[in-house]
């Protein structure tokens, strides 16, 4: 049995131990024309950790308008990609969307594999509530900044945002100057890699403690929502 039945499948891939890819991903990778990656490099050491020889096609940021028009015209005429990206699941934060917007408007089948994504681990081990939450992504660098921060302190649901290490100390003081210093969060980086760490306290504890300590790795942040903050004061009194 084939183990993809559209032109175009996204697949997610390991967000650190190569090992987390699952058999159905490498059968697809196995069975397309070509894989559609974010930096072939990285995709191209995966392919050889699974031992699959397939052409790479770089598609990512500062090429991603340029590249739709010509993906989709080779899926319509019969190829079949894989599209990932560097780690977790594509169309999470990356080009991938403007991908699949533009195949399922010209009718290309498209499907996506379950698997990794850097956000619900960490979401389940921060100990707040993981029953409703609302995923954010990345925070806007400047412009409408300070408003979704200021919508964002007024979320009953648990937040979770990305954020790279040189930005981590400047918006997690930004997260407790909005939110509160008192309001709880956590902060997970590596996450199923070798150096895995989750810290939680106080917005205002882990502000303090990543702006004395070297931020290094790719990071999820997880706060909790006024909703939660509410309860835990109520039960305190």
């Amino acid at each position: 049995m084939s183990a993809t039945r559209s032109a175009l499948t996204l697949v997610p891939t390991p967000i650190g131990n190569l090992d987390d890819i699952t058999l159905r991903a490498a059968k697809v990778f196995a069975e397309v024309d070509a894989v559609v990656a974010e930096d072939t490099r990285v995709t191209g050491r995966l392919l050889q950790h699974l031992g699959v020889g397939k052409p790479l096609i770089s598609f990512h940021g500062n090429n991603e308008h340029r590249m739709v028009e010509q993906l989709v015209k080779r899926l319509l005429a019969g190829e079949r990609f894989a599209l990932v990206t560097d780690a977790g699941t594509p169309g999470i934060s990356d080009p991938g969307f403007l991908l699949v917007r533009a195949a399922v408007k010209e009718g290309v089948s498209v499907e996506c594999l379950p698997g990794a994504t850097a956000f619900v681990p960490a979401l389940v081990v921060s100990g707040l509530p993981c029953d409703r939450f609302v995923f954010e992504g990345f925070l806007p660098m400047k412009k409408g900044r300070r408003t979704r921060l200021a919508m964002l302190a007024q979320e009953p649901r648990t937040v979770v945002l990305y954020e790279s290490p040189h930005r981590l100390p400047r918006t997690l003081k930004e997260l407790a100057e909005a939110f509160g210093a008192a309001r709880a969060a956590s902060v997970s980086r590596e996450i199923s890699k070798m150096h895995e760490e989750t810290r939680r306290g106080a917005l205002a504890e882990l502000a303090e403690h990543f702006n004395t300590q070297a931020a290094r790795g790719e990071f999820v942040l997880v706060i909790a929502g006024t909703a939660h903050g509410e309860a835990h004061e109520a039960g305190e009194e």
